[in-house]
């Protein structure tokens, strides 16, 4: 029996081409920056700390390891920084949903599934609170539609590794087989099906870097999961 249903965000419940969406981030963010630090350089060491985010495997959070490694290449006072990005993210990083157009099937969705099951929203969490809420809400999508959110603040992996939904499965004792893993990414979002639980690879906005047999996964569009989650409710 199914009880839970993990979603991705970005490509998932909102439409996003990747590569628009991050040379924008970036254009934005270096265009805000631009009064204290080399543009270049900035895009380079965020690409750093990003990285050291997706390696790391805990116990810390995310945000620590992130801002750890800032403070290796420009040092502690990269620290005072922070509310200007934090400013960023209130401010320029929302004009960047111009290019993620919100999908009324998601918000269809994920209405008619939260009467039945237990929604969390498991997007890989490299942004901080503030962004992924924003990129919620330009799905049409109310935070609080899901039991659990991750972000930068409160995780200590990233996917593709499955300590990330390890840790989902351990802090709110979740059964991997009573659990679907909703995702458009194969290496990131599929890997969950190596913990037990159940998986659908969302292809509106497919990603598969490393060309996998999308045969081998449970697979469609909203309607399709719709009628995936249906032969569950008949066993």
């Amino acid at each position: 029996m199914i009880k839970t249903i993990l979603f991705d965000l970005d490509g998932t419940l909102l439409p996003m081409d990747q590569e628009q969406f991050v040379e924008l981030y970036f254009q934005k963010l270096a265009a805000k920056m631009a009064y204290a630090f080399d543009s270049r350089q900035l895009i380079r060491s965020i690409w750093a700390a990003t990285e050291a985010m997706i390696k790391d495997q805990g116990p810390e959070r995310n945000e620590r390891v992130f801002w750890k490694k800032m403070e290796e290449m420009y040092g502690e006072s990269i620290l005072e920084y922070v509310p200007v990005f934090e400013r960023f993210y209130e401010q320029e990083f929302q004009e960047i949903q111009k290019v993620c157009p919100a999908n009324p099937e998601s918000q269809k969705i994920v209405e008619a599934l939260k009467k039945k099951y237990r929604l969390m929203l498991a997007t890989n969490p490299l942004f901080p609170q503030i962004a992924t809420y924003s990129r919620i809400r330009w799905a049409g999508l109310d935070p609080n539609d899901f039991d659990l959110v991750t972000t930068y603040e409160n995780a200590s992996a990233c996917k593709p590794s499955l300590a990330y939904y390890e840790n989902i499965l351990r802090d709110f004792d979740l059964k991997p087989e009573e659990c679907v893993m909703v995702g458009n990414d194969v290496d990131e979002d599929m890997v969950a099906r190596k913990l037990g639980m159940r998986t659908f690879l969302l292809t509106d906005h497919l990603i598969n870097r490393s060309n996998q047999n999308i045969d081998l996964f449970a697979h469609g569009d909203f309607q399709t999961l719709l009628a995936y989650l249906k032969t569950f409710e008949e066993d």
